[in-house]
Order: C-alpha cells, then structure tokens, then sequence
C-alpha cells in the first residue's frame, strides 16, 4: 500500500521562509497549500488571517481540495519596527500587527484543530528573536511575537495527545545583500537564510519530533547569547 501523502498549509507562503518552508516540504512529499495576500507557486488560497471568516473559508478550501490537513505553519505576519515611538503608536496599527501576527495564528488553529486532530498532526508557529529581546520602538511586533511563543504552549496543553506545537524565534534572516561585517558578528559567522527556518520547520513537523511539543527553538546562529560591551 502507498504511503498516504501527508498536506501542509503555510501562511505567508508566498514569500521568504513561508516560500522556502513551502518548497522544502513539498519536496519532501508533502501536498503544500499557501494561504497569503500574493499569488504562491502552490495551491493558493488568498486568506487574510487577521479575518475569522477568511481563516475558515481557507481550511474548508484546503481540506476541499486535498481531503485532510497534516500540518500548519503560521508565519504570516507584518515585520519590521512599529511607526514611530510607542506615543505616536496609534491603536489601529497595534491592533493591525497584534491582528495578523498573534490572533491569525489563533484563529488558524482554531479553525484547523478537527482536522489536525483526525490525522494526529502537528502545528509549528513562527515567532521571532524579538519575543526574547527589543529594538526601540517595536512595541506591538514584540508584544504580538511573545504572545505567539505563550500561545504556543498553551496550545500545546490544550490540543495533546493528538497535535504537536512547537514555535521557531528566528534571528536575522537575511532577504537582501548584507555586509561582511553583519555576517561576522553572528558566533556561526554569517546571517540566517530562509532554508535554516524551513528545516527546523520540517523536523518539527516529521516522526522524528515525536517526542517535542510546547518548545519555542531560537534559531539565530548564536546572536542571542553573545554578550555585547561597547
């Protein structure tokens, strides 16, 4: 008998680690849909995550099309620091990134448990570095990353046996040329590449983690425990 080909969902795969987690899993033969706001190489289901109605048209759609849901990846998410200092941050961009970043991936859950439950499957969040430590001036990206590696193990409580949760804080991953300098400040020598995420996503997700729920992994080649003196 075949093996039974295993579905991913990755939202925000339409780009960088959602794109790079896509393609590494459809490779690995998983069937991959991509909920986003931009047309993806793979089965495509425009969702706007920070919308409930949108959120549960796209599992009915995926599960439409494939019969099952295995895995899901929530990486949707806005990035870079708020508009301006925290007196100058309005409630409505709060509330857009709180939205997108932190209830989206709730609301995916949410909406995709009976079916992760059915295929005893597992669901792997993608928070960041910034959850751990700040910047100036990104209060809502950090408040709504640190509440997806909370949600993380609160989810992980609530949804064993059956789903694994997991998160991944990645550091700097880059997406344009950075200096040599950049890379050499890393204690790996050199900056994170979308690849580094979607592997550890991948093996979140496989047999092989069996064992692994509730854990946030910190993928930053090192940065975060590097003692830094000026």
């Amino acid at each position: 008998m075949a093996p039974v080909e295993k579905v991913a969902l990755v939202t925000g795969g339409a780009q960088g680690i959602g794109r790079a987690t896509a393609l590494l899993l459809a490779g690995r033969g998983y069937q991959v849909a991509a909920a986003d706001i931009k047309k993806s190489d793979f089965y495509f289901v425009r969702t706007d995550v920070s919308r409930e109605a949108s959120v549960r048209a796209c599992i009915r759609a995926v599960v439409r099309r494939f019969g099952r849901l295995d895995a899901l990846v929530n990486n949707a998410g806005i990035t870079g620091p708020d508009n301006g200092p925290v007196e100058r941050l309005s409630l409505a961009e709060w509330n857009r990134r709180v939205g997108t970043n932190l209830t989206g991936a709730f609301l995916m859950a949410k909406h995709a448990m009976p079916h992760l439950r059915r295929a005893r499957g597992a669901i792997v969040n993608i928070a960041s570095t910034r959850a751990l430590q700040s910047e100036p001036d990104t209060e809502a990206y950090a408040a709504s990353k640190g509440g997806l590696v909370a949600l993380t193990h609160a989810l992980a409580m609530s949804l064993g046996p059956q789903v694994r949760v997991n998160c991944i804080s990645p550091g700097w991953i880059a997406h344009q040329p950075v200096r040599k300098k950049d890379h050499a400040q890393h204690p790996v020598g050199r900056v994170g590449r979308d690849e580094d995420v979607a592997e550890l996503v991948a093996y979140l997700l496989s047999d092989a983690a069996g064992f692994v729920t509730a854990q946030n992994f910190v993928i930053d080649g090192g940065m975060t425990r590097k003692m830094i003196y000026v």
